[in-house]
Protein backbone atom coordinates (compact mmCIF):
# COMPACT_ATOMS: atom_id res chain seq x y z
CA UNK A 1 0.00 0.00 0.00
CA UNK A 2 1.52 3.32 -1.32
CA UNK A 3 0.39 6.27 1.64
CA UNK A 4 0.19 9.65 0.58
CA UNK A 5 -0.18 12.66 3.15
CA UNK A 6 -1.07 16.43 1.57
CA UNK A 7 0.27 19.16 4.04
CA UNK A 8 -1.05 22.52 4.72
CA UNK A 9 -1.15 25.25 8.01
CA UNK A 10 -4.48 24.35 9.55
CA UNK A 11 -5.71 21.25 7.59
CA UNK A 12 -8.81 23.02 6.67
CA UNK A 13 -8.73 24.17 3.24
CA UNK A 14 -5.91 23.07 0.86
CA UNK A 15 -5.13 19.79 2.04
CA UNK A 16 -8.17 18.44 2.79
CA UNK A 17 -9.36 19.28 -0.36
CA UNK A 18 -6.20 18.01 -2.22
CA UNK A 19 -6.74 14.47 -0.06
CA UNK A 20 -10.65 14.69 -1.81
CA UNK A 21 -9.24 15.04 -5.19
CA UNK A 22 -6.77 12.27 -4.66
CA UNK A 23 -9.18 10.00 -3.13
CA UNK A 24 -11.49 10.42 -6.31
CA UNK A 25 -9.06 10.19 -8.72
CA UNK A 26 -7.98 6.74 -7.76
CA UNK A 27 -11.32 5.57 -6.92
CA UNK A 28 -12.11 6.44 -11.20
CA UNK A 29 -8.48 4.60 -12.04
CA UNK A 30 -9.80 1.94 -9.96
CA UNK A 31 -6.71 1.93 -7.67
CA UNK A 32 -8.49 2.89 -4.39
CA UNK A 33 -6.81 -0.45 -2.75
CA UNK A 34 -3.21 0.43 -3.26
CA UNK A 35 -3.52 3.66 -1.70
CA UNK A 36 -4.37 5.07 2.10
CA UNK A 37 -4.24 8.58 2.09
CA UNK A 38 -4.59 11.43 4.67
CA UNK A 39 -4.01 15.35 5.67
CA UNK A 40 -2.98 16.86 8.19
CA UNK A 41 -1.72 20.65 9.08
CA UNK A 42 1.91 21.97 10.29
CA UNK A 43 -0.21 24.17 12.98
CA UNK A 44 -2.74 23.26 15.98
CA UNK A 45 -4.96 26.25 14.82
CA UNK A 46 -7.72 23.84 14.39
CA UNK A 47 -7.66 20.49 15.65
CA UNK A 48 -10.68 18.44 15.53
CA UNK A 49 -12.43 21.24 13.38
CA UNK A 50 -14.34 20.10 10.59
CA UNK A 51 -12.78 21.65 7.00
CA UNK A 52 -13.45 25.39 6.13
CA UNK A 53 -17.77 25.56 4.50
CA UNK A 54 -15.52 27.45 1.32
CA UNK A 55 -13.79 23.83 0.85
CA UNK A 56 -16.78 21.66 1.83
CA UNK A 57 -18.76 24.04 -0.80
CA UNK A 58 -16.01 23.54 -3.71
CA UNK A 59 -15.56 20.02 -2.91
CA UNK A 60 -19.37 19.21 -3.20
CA UNK A 61 -19.72 21.45 -6.68
CA UNK A 62 -17.22 18.63 -8.13
CA UNK A 63 -19.10 15.94 -6.61
CA UNK A 64 -15.96 15.16 -4.22
CA UNK A 65 -16.43 13.99 -0.84
CA UNK A 66 -14.82 15.05 2.36
CA UNK A 67 -15.12 13.04 5.66
CA UNK A 68 -12.08 14.78 7.92
CA UNK A 69 -11.62 16.71 11.11
CA UNK A 70 -8.62 18.61 11.03
CA UNK A 71 -4.83 17.34 13.04
CA UNK A 72 -1.67 17.87 13.33
CA UNK A 73 1.20 16.37 11.89
CA UNK A 74 2.90 14.33 14.02
CA UNK A 75 6.11 12.02 14.47
CA UNK A 76 4.04 8.79 12.96
CA UNK A 77 3.26 10.28 10.07
CA UNK A 78 7.29 10.85 9.34
CA UNK A 79 7.54 6.91 9.43
CA UNK A 80 3.71 5.79 8.22
CA UNK A 81 3.44 8.33 4.91
CA UNK A 82 5.87 7.40 1.53
CA UNK A 83 5.11 10.83 0.15
CA UNK A 84 4.33 13.49 2.57
CA UNK A 85 3.46 16.92 -0.04
CA UNK A 86 3.08 20.09 1.42
CA UNK A 87 1.16 23.30 -0.09
CA UNK A 88 3.75 25.55 0.56
CA UNK A 89 7.45 26.92 1.33
CA UNK A 90 6.57 27.65 4.51
CA UNK A 91 4.49 24.25 5.30
CA UNK A 92 7.80 22.75 3.59
CA UNK A 93 10.19 24.48 5.69
CA UNK A 94 8.15 23.61 8.89
CA UNK A 95 8.22 19.74 7.57
CA UNK A 96 12.03 19.84 6.90
CA UNK A 97 12.45 20.74 10.30
CA UNK A 98 10.65 18.01 11.87
CA UNK A 99 11.08 15.61 9.93
CA UNK A 100 14.75 16.22 11.70
CA UNK A 101 13.37 17.13 15.34
CA UNK A 102 11.91 13.61 14.38
CA UNK A 103 15.19 12.09 13.33
CA UNK A 104 13.68 11.13 9.90
CA UNK A 105 16.48 12.77 8.34
CA UNK A 106 16.05 10.63 4.71
CA UNK A 107 12.25 10.94 4.36
CA UNK A 108 11.49 13.51 1.44
CA UNK A 109 8.84 16.02 1.17
CA UNK A 110 7.63 17.27 -1.98
CA UNK A 111 5.67 20.99 -2.51
CA UNK A 112 2.77 19.89 -4.05
CA UNK A 113 3.08 21.77 -7.76
CA UNK A 114 6.67 20.13 -7.82
CA UNK A 115 5.10 17.61 -10.23
CA UNK A 116 3.75 19.85 -12.68
CA UNK A 117 6.93 20.83 -14.87
CA UNK A 118 5.72 24.36 -15.74
CA UNK A 119 5.03 25.24 -11.63
CA UNK A 120 7.74 23.43 -10.05
CA UNK A 121 9.16 25.29 -6.59
CA UNK A 122 5.23 27.26 -6.93
CA UNK A 123 3.15 27.47 -3.42
CA UNK A 124 -0.81 26.53 -3.90
CA UNK A 125 -2.16 29.92 -2.45
CA UNK A 126 -3.75 29.81 0.72
CA UNK A 127 -7.15 30.95 -0.04
CA UNK A 128 -8.09 30.78 3.87
CA UNK A 129 -8.79 34.78 3.76
CA UNK A 130 -10.26 35.37 0.92
CA UNK A 131 -13.42 34.67 -0.94
CA UNK A 132 -14.81 31.45 -2.73
CA UNK A 133 -12.93 32.01 -6.38
CA UNK A 134 -9.65 31.07 -4.25
CA UNK A 135 -11.50 27.95 -3.64
CA UNK A 136 -12.02 27.88 -7.04
CA UNK A 137 -8.57 28.24 -7.94
CA UNK A 138 -6.67 26.39 -5.30
CA UNK A 139 -9.18 23.32 -6.80
CA UNK A 140 -8.03 23.91 -10.22
CA UNK A 141 -4.00 23.62 -8.95
CA UNK A 142 -4.70 20.84 -6.91
CA UNK A 143 -6.44 19.03 -9.67
CA UNK A 144 -3.58 19.39 -12.46
CA UNK A 145 -0.95 18.79 -9.66
CA UNK A 146 -2.78 15.42 -8.58
CA UNK A 147 -2.63 14.68 -12.27
CA UNK A 148 0.89 14.38 -12.81
CA UNK A 149 1.56 13.46 -9.04
CA UNK A 150 -0.54 10.70 -9.87
CA UNK A 151 1.30 9.77 -13.40
CA UNK A 152 4.32 9.69 -11.67
CA UNK A 153 3.73 7.55 -8.50
CA UNK A 154 1.77 5.10 -11.46
CA UNK A 155 5.29 4.77 -13.75
CA UNK A 156 7.41 4.29 -10.28
CA UNK A 157 5.28 1.98 -8.87
CA UNK A 158 4.14 0.25 -12.12
CA UNK A 159 0.39 0.77 -11.18
CA UNK A 160 -1.95 -0.14 -13.53
CA UNK A 161 -6.16 -0.23 -13.42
Amino acid sequence: MIKVLFVCLGNICRSPLAEAIFNHKIKNLGLEGKFKCDSAGTSDFHIGELPDERTLKCASKYGLKINHRGRQVNRTDFRDFDYILAMDDHNLRSLNNLKVRFNFQEKEIHLMRDFVSDWQGMSVPDPYYGGEEGFEEIYQILDEAIDSFLHKIKVTHQLYA
